[in-house]
């Protein structure tokens, strides 16, 4: 379901890194966002003349994908357009979702593959979240984000319908560390585009366990938790909701990615367990 990544071990030590996807919270734990990414305004968008609803990151977390390949180190999902896809979206697609295995490496692959005769407009990202804290010694407020490369970072804050506004706040000064808090996310998710850093890690001074995230090629980021939960959220997305300005024309969608008939977009993020 989803071609949803449910649990990642390392299995030197044991330690679980995922979410546990506690429905109290968040009864999600890594959903795929595809074809589009956070919300549109109003649920809605046209195209060429025509209407279409489409909810929040779109259908294919909750549609099922069928195995395509499969060895000892990776494993190939796919999602192919069909009756149920053309309701809301009217493109002809297959989308691809690859985990493959390099040591303590994971990598994340979304492939999309324009199968019509037409230009094909979508949006793809991730939305892996991470147990936090790590293990039982600590708090979440033990952690804290570091970025590669980055010492300032405005954040585009989100209004009430989830939609971007139009002028950013400062939210990395100075610095290149996040602290974690879970009041940092009272107010939703922490959007940014075209961050300098494409490395980001989550560490703490009390282990020396933690992750480090790598999304070269994905212009957009949001980090978000659930209300008072236990796990962070690092979103690498080639994609972003709607402004509060937006026109509702898929087109004019800021960020929205455009494939030409027969050709393939491909996208990989992955992360370092330690």
């Amino acid at each position: 379901m989803g071609a949803e990544l449910q649990s990642i071990i390392h299995k030197d030590f044991g330690l679980e890194y995922m979410w546990s996807g506690d429905p109290k919270f968040w009864g999600k734990k890594s959903p795929v966002l595809f074809p589009v990414v956070g919300v549109l305004k109003n649920n809605n968008y046209q195209y060429k003349g025509k209407s279409y609803q489409l909810g929040r990151h779109g259908f294919a977390r909750n549609m099922e994908f069928e195995v395509t390949e499969q060895n000892k180190d990776s494993i190939t999902f796919r999602l192919n357009s069909n009756e149920e896809t053309f309701t809301n979206y009217p493109f002809q697609f297959s989308f691809f979702v690859k985990y493959s295995l390099d040591n303590n490496r994971l990598n994340v692959t979304y492939i999309v593959r324009n199968t019509g005769k037409e230009e094909m407009l979508f949006s793809v990202g991730g939305h892996p979240a991470f147990k936090v804290p790590l293990i039982d010694e600590t708090t979440f407020e033990d952690y804290f984000l570091e970025f590669n490369h980055l010492k300032n970072a405005d954040r585009w804050p989100i209004s009430k319908d989830g939609l971007i506004e139009d002028v950013t706040i400062p939210v990395i000064e100075h610095t290149d560390k996040l602290p974690l808090k879970k009041s940092l996310f009272y107010e939703d998710a922490l959007v940014f585009k075209h961050l300098v850093s494409k490395i980001i890690f989550i560490l703490s001074h009390k282990t020396s366990h933690g992750i480090k995230l790598i999304f070269n090629g994905f212009p957009y980021l949001g980090i978000w938790s659930a209300k008072d939960a236990d796990f962070v959220c690092i979103e690498p997305w080639c994609g972003i909701a709607d402004s509060i300005n937006a026109t509702g024309n898929l087109a004019d969608k800021d960020g929205i990615n455009i494939l030409p008939p027969a050709k393939s977009f491909e996208k990989t993020w992955s992360m370092e367990l330690f």
